[in-house]
Formats: C-alpha cells, structure tokens, sequence
C-alpha cells in the first residue's frame, strides 16, 4: 500500500512537470503577446515571406553591373563588358551606350530582348529612380538600370533562382510586446541631414525630421528617423547585431507622429535589409548615432541561406 502511494506521487509529479514544461515550450515560441497581437503580428510577418517570393523579389538578385561612360557590351561572352550567366543568356546580346545621363540599349540581329512582351531592338532606359524604370527580359533573366548616387548600374534577376524557389522563411525571436513601443518624436526644426554609409561602400546623404525617444529598463535610447512620404523609416544597430541578428543592422517602418506626439515603434516587425539575402544589393547600413547600446531581442534574425 505504502509503495502504491509513492508510485501515484511520483507519477502526480511527473504528469505536472510534463504540463509546465509544455508550457514553457508554448511561451518560448509566442513569447510574451496576447492573441489579438500575435495575430497581428503573425500577419505583418506572412506578408514579408509572401513579398520576399514574388518575381521582383531580393531573392532572385544575382547581378550589378555599373556602367561606364559610353559602350558597354552584354552577353554571356567573357569579351563582354557586362556578364550574364552562360547557361542562360545569348553570348552577344547588345550594347548598353551611356552618355551621362541618357542611356540606351541596343540589340543585336537575331537576339530577342522584351519590354512588357514586346521585342526591341533600340531603347532608351529610364532608371529605378524614375518611378518607372525599363523592364527588360531575356529568358529567365530579368534587368532595368538602377541610379545611385551619380552611378548607373544594371541590375539583374533571374526568376529561376534557386534562393527564390527553395526559401523557407526567416528565423524570428519569439514576438514580445514589451519590444512594442511608444516613442516620443522630436521633431528637427529645420530637417538635418544626415551621412547614411552604403553596403556598396561610400556614404549618402539623407533627410532626418526628428528622433524617435523610448524607454527600455528605465533607461532613455534615441534613434534619428528618415523622411519616407507618408512613413518614418528607421536604421538601427544593436548588440544583437553580428550575432544572432545581421551585422549590417535592421530596418523598421512606423506611422508619422500623432497629435500627441507619440509614434509607435514595434520592434517585434524589425527586418533584414536586402544585403542579408544578396551581395548585389545596395543598401543603407546604421548612421552612427542609431547604434543602440542594448540587445533587441525581437523581430528577424540573421539569414544564412538555403541548408
């Protein structure tokens, strides 16, 4: 009888540990977020997985080329001046003629080149920055020029990738309201500009109208916020940056101010930049004064690539 009891204790023990234990698993993977948030959240998150797998997608970037003043030859051809894969381009596609800023691309005999499902033979190309770039075809292979700084350069994708057709997703931390925060904005009277360093190297300038103030464990941070339209768009570093989350920094996008002055700045929607999926991307990295001296333990982690 005495032995039965110890052995219903045992078991009573075994079956509440089993319960707290599952508990926790469930808290490690929700974190610390009601449901209604978590939804949001989970959300926010599917939508970026499904933009990051569409045709115009960081995924499928395999080129940037820059161009020089006047010819410049595309193909698959090493006497090319410009290189496309060889198992998916013509050797001697055409000739891409700059001259400072009017660029324009010629075909050669016999090659198809598309624009919205139309053959060309000569075009003028506008840039990214147009609002409305060129969108050229050949193959699998897509390309329009980009403008950064006074550079131009091609970029190109290929909608076969393997990055694109085999990704999975992104590792995330656990979502957390408490990284939920309302930031108080400080608004720069007038706008400043600020150096933003590039992932291709150099540094560009950008507008700043105002800073981003919050508290996390009693102790005040501030982030300079980037005009973008409608939106703030915020740069940031952390201590979590070169470890667990990429080393070039992560990107948020939050609602201006409202009347009170109060912005809400979620780092639970953090995100990689381009950078992380592509070394063909052109990226604004962190401005100095948006290195946060704490861990972020929130939003995306780094991505490693396909396993």
């Amino acid at each position: 009888m005495k032995y039965k009891l110890i052995l219903h204790i045992l078991l009573l023990v075994l079956l509440i540990t089993s319960f707290v234990i599952a508990g926790c698993a469930e808290e490690k993977l929700i974190g610390n977020a009601d449901p209604e948030y978590l939804k949001e959240i989970e959300e926010w998150h599917s939508q970026r997985i499904s933009n990051l797998k569409k045709e115009e997608s960081w995924l499928n970037l395999i080129g940037l080329f820059w161009l020089k003043e006047g010819e410049n030859k595309i193909g698959s051809a090493k006497d090319n001046d410009i290189f496309f894969p060889e198992d998916k381009a013509p050797q001697y596609i055409g000739s891409i003629h700059k001259q400072d800023s009017v660029i324009t691309l010629e075909v050669n005999e016999g090659i198809e080149v598309l624009n919205d499902g139309n053959a060309v033979k000569q075009i003028g190309l506008k840039h990214d920055l147009s609002g409305n770039p060129t969108k050229l075809s050949t193959g699998s292979l897509r390309w329009y020029i980009i403008k950064r700084g006074d550079r131009y350069g091609v970029r190109l994708r290929d909608v076969e990738s393997n990055l694109l057709n085999e990704f999975k997703g992104i590792d995330r931390y656990p979502v957390n309201s408490d990284w939920r925060k309302e930031a108080r904005f400080i608004q720069f009277d007038p706008p400043k500009e600020i150096e933003i360093p590039s992932y291709q190297g150099g540094t560009e300038t950008a507008v700043s109208i105002g800073s981003l103030v919050f508290i996390h464990d009693d102790k005040e941070y501030r982030l300079d916020a980037l005009d973008s339209g409608n939106r703030l768009f915020i740069i940031f570093t952390d201590e979590t940056s070169g470890e667990e989350t990429y080393g070039g920094g992560r990107y948020i996008y939050t609602d201006k101010a409202d009347t009170n002055g109060i912005v809400i700045l979620d780092f639970n929607k953090a995100y990689n930049p381009p950078c992380v999926f592509t070394k063909y991307a052109t990226c604004p990295l962190p401005p100095k004064q948006n290195y946060l001296r704490l861990r972020i333990t929130a939003g995306e982690k780094n991505f490693i690539g396909l396993q």
